[in-house]
């Protein structure tokens, strides 16, 4: 049966069939309608290879989306269109879902200054629960038999979208050829090569995977410990000529001005970011890390604009937050970094979380004063009306104005009570 079979290769080479479903048609006739499969698609080997697959090998009528969560303008989404339908897709659809990953994921990860291993700013761990939501929602509204996405069996993404599609819609099965056929991208490109699809199979070579929020890589030498990505691999690359200062003001945490230039709209303040900075090559690195299914794993990644905000907006934190804001922030962060990687976005805890980020920014106003230089960037200081620094109590090395050398004395005397204690009955056990 289909069932059976939608997690095994057997699936892929069963009777036409097998994979339709009876209708009527207007003379009440009965007709024998293909099963329709909505595929995640980024139009990269991977899901270019399921499209092919799906529609010439198994019979299904493929319908492919993608969702945008701002690493594709529109010429190349109108490509990513084309490129669906010369592989055989029925129909295509661009799902926008750039505002909403922004209001619902970004702004708490720059709330939190999310860096997983204090490296990674999750660019494609976060957006992949947005777009498994997007994909799923869209399968339910076309009535879709299945859904498939183009994950392999080795990485994150697998569970981030199978665990979406099972919480918001178990009733719709899941497919994907290229987990449980073990394949390799060589075999993809033969594959697609064979059945006459032509492409430029030498940039297929790395898997890259471009949000708002930053774009990773993927590629041979990601898989071995001792090397890293040539600089080619790069989608920026470093053309800057000399240096410039950059400026951001932030307002309860959020982007409010670029430049002194103003904007409402945050998802537009970061792209302007990103266009200053990613001609600098800056923000690139290589992540290792725990994956979900409990493997290390390695993956490049350039992230300008979002390097940039997060150490920004932390420094402007150090200046006006308390010391205890600052440690539970850090905590709170650290755990709504891994949550969010590890696929538990939809788990309601997560909703706390944010609400004790959101609370935490109320006065983390003030502009950052940053010098951008080729391949690195220097955070110069904050302009800021709640800046702790601003205080009469006293000038940090300088000046004490609120309190006297001998309330110090006092203060250290008792400071030191419970070390002296300590130090003071070890010292008598040791005679």
């Amino acid at each position: 049966t289909i069932d059976a079979c939608v997690s095994a290769q057997a699936c892929f080479t069963t009777l036409t069939n097998m994979k339709t479903k009876t209708t009527k048609n207007s003379n009440n006739k009965n007709i024998m309608a293909k099963k329709k499969v909505v595929l995640a698609f980024s139009g990269g080997l991977d899901t270019s290879f399921c499209v092919k697959y799906l529609s010439e090998e198994c019979g299904y009528d493929v319908y492919t989306a993608i969702a945008n969560t701002g690493g594709f303008n529109q010429e190349e989404l109108k490509s990513i269109e084309e490129r669906a339908y010369k592989l055989g897709a029925v129909q295509h659809a661009t799902l926008d879902i750039t505002q909403e990953y922004y209001d619902k994921s970004i702004k708490y990860m720059i709330f939190g200054n999310v860096l997983r291993n204090g490296t990674y700013p999750i660019s494609v761990s976060s957006e992949r629960i947005f777009q498994a939501i997007a994909i799923i929602n869209y399968a339910k509204k076309i009535g879709a038999d299945y859904v498939a996405h183009g994950s392999t069996g080795a990485g994150n993404d697998q569970v981030r979208f199978d665990l979406t599609f099972q919480i918001l819609a178990p009733e719709i099965k899941i497919l994907t050829p290229t987990r449980d056929m073990t394949l390799t991208r060589e075999y993809e490109i033969d594959y697609l090569k064979k059945h006459g699809y032509e492409a430029d199979f030498k940039k297929m070579e790395y898997s890259i995977n471009k949000g708002l929020w930053g774009t990773s890589i993927g590629g041979k030498e990601t898989l071995k410990s001792n090397q890293t990505l040539p600089e080619s691999a790069y989608p920026c690359q470093m053309i800057a000529k000399g240096e410039e200062t950059l400026t951001i003001d932030f307002k309860e945490g959020e982007i409010a001005a670029v430049n002194g230039e103003k904007y409402d709209d945050k998802v537009a303040a970061i792209q302007a970011i990103e266009k200053i900075t990613e001609k600098y090559a800056i923000g690139r690195d290589m992540h290792i890390g725990d994956t979900i299914i409990g493997i290390k794993g390695r993956v490049g990644f350039e992230a300008a604009a979002p390097m940039v905000i997060i150490n920004a907006h932390k420094m402007l934190e150090k200046h006006t937050l308390t010391k205890w804001q600052q440690y539970w922030k850090d905590q709170i962060g650290t755990w709504y970094g891994m949550f969010l990687h590890e696929a538990q976005y939809l788990d309601p805890v997560m909703r706390d979380m944010e609400a004790f980020l959101q609370s935490s920014q109320q006065n983390v106003t003030g502009r950052v004063i940053i010098d951008l230089k080729p391949y690195r960037y220097v955070l110069v200081g904050v302009e800021s009306d709640f800046d702790l620094m601003k205080s009469d109590f006293g000038e940090y090395g300088e000046v004490n104005k609120a309190w006297t050398a001998d309330d110090v004395k006092g203060f250290t005397k008792i400071l030191g009570n419970q070390m002296k204690i300590y130090h003071s009955v070890l010292n008598k056990n040791k005679k």
